[in-house]
């Protein structure tokens, strides 16, 4: 068997062809082109500006929200999103009016809170067994009911259990449309990437969980965000010092001075003003 030799210049120039960033004989970088290539994201024009856009959402009006989360808010000036349903908010009624009051915004999570029956707590009212025309009527009715106990349109909404589906097997259907038709926004939940605005269907804004987070494990998700002028929405339900499903009273208080502080370039504001913002600088209509 006869062996070739080649000289290294052209083994180098070579592997240059094959491998992305193989530096050739002359200094120069050859960069392979591939299909898995993805590109990154788009930077934003944010107001004033900042260069990431943070919104913080609860879910479910937890009566800790209003017993707890209220009084943080008011004392650093912040304002959150909360979505909520009628028959919870009722538990804290005027807690919530004051809540909308103040400049909250009031979304909504649906009447009953609906999840596959998978969830043995929503056996009684499993999506598996719900059509289009079920949760049509009742996304209506959990914005009728807000309007009429705290007087405010509930533009955003948030998926129960982050749950997108009605029926099963060959009659599964996505309610993202009566979403999108019903609401300006509608948020997922455990969600692994913050959103793109230049990009992002409003109907399936990404929602990252802060329940049980420290402020140095948020810290890198803002971060990161800020890098690609992306909008990052938290997520969390109760609002207290521990406990399950809990963003932790110790996270806030650091998160929020943060946020704050014009020099790191943060724009904290509600999941429905960003939202029009963004719609506005795309021109959507």
């Amino acid at each position: 068997m006869k062996h070739i030799f080649l000289p290294i210049s052209i083994i180098v120039i070579i592997m240059a062809g094959l491998l992305p960033g193989v530096a050739t004989m002359t200094g120069r970088t050859v960069t392979a082109h591939s299909q898995s290539a993805q590109p990154t994201a788009s930077k934003f024009a944010w107001p004033e500006g900042k260069r990431v856009a943070v919104s913080l959402s609860f879910d479910d009006a937890r009566v800790s929200q209003v017993d707890v989360g209220a009084a943080i808010f008011d004392r650093h000036g912040a304002k959150a999103t909360f979505y909520v349903m009628p028959p919870a908010v009722e538990k804290r009624l005027d807690g919530w009016k004051k809540m909308a009051a103040t400049g909250h915004e009031i979304g909504s999570h649906s009447v009953i809170h609906p999840c596959s029956g998978n969830f043995t707590f929503s056996r009684t009212r499993a999506l598996e067994d719900y059509d289009l025309a079920k949760m049509r009527a009742e996304l209506k009715e959990a914005r009728r009911s807000l309007r009429a106990m705290l007087g405010v349109e509930a533009e955003s909404f948030a998926y129960p259990c982050g749950q997108k589906f009605v029926g099963r097997g060959r009659q599964t259907k996505s309610y993202v449309p009566v979403v999108a038709e019903l609401h300006l926004t509608g948020r997922g939940w455990l969600d692994e990437a913050p959103n793109d605005p230049g990009y992002v269907d409003f109907a399936q804004l990404t929602g990252m969980e802060m329940d049980g987070r420290e402020f140095d494990q948020i810290l890198p998700l803002i971060e990161k965000a800020r890098e690609n002028g992306q909008w990052l929405v938290l997520a969390g339900h109760e609002i207290n010092r521990g406990g399950n499903q809990t963003t932790r009273v110790s996270m806030l208080e650091k998160l929020l001075p943060y946020a704050q502080d014009p020099a790191n370039g943060v724009w904290l504001a509600p999941v429905g003003v960003v939202a029009r913002y963004v719609r506005q600088q795309r021109g959507d209509r």
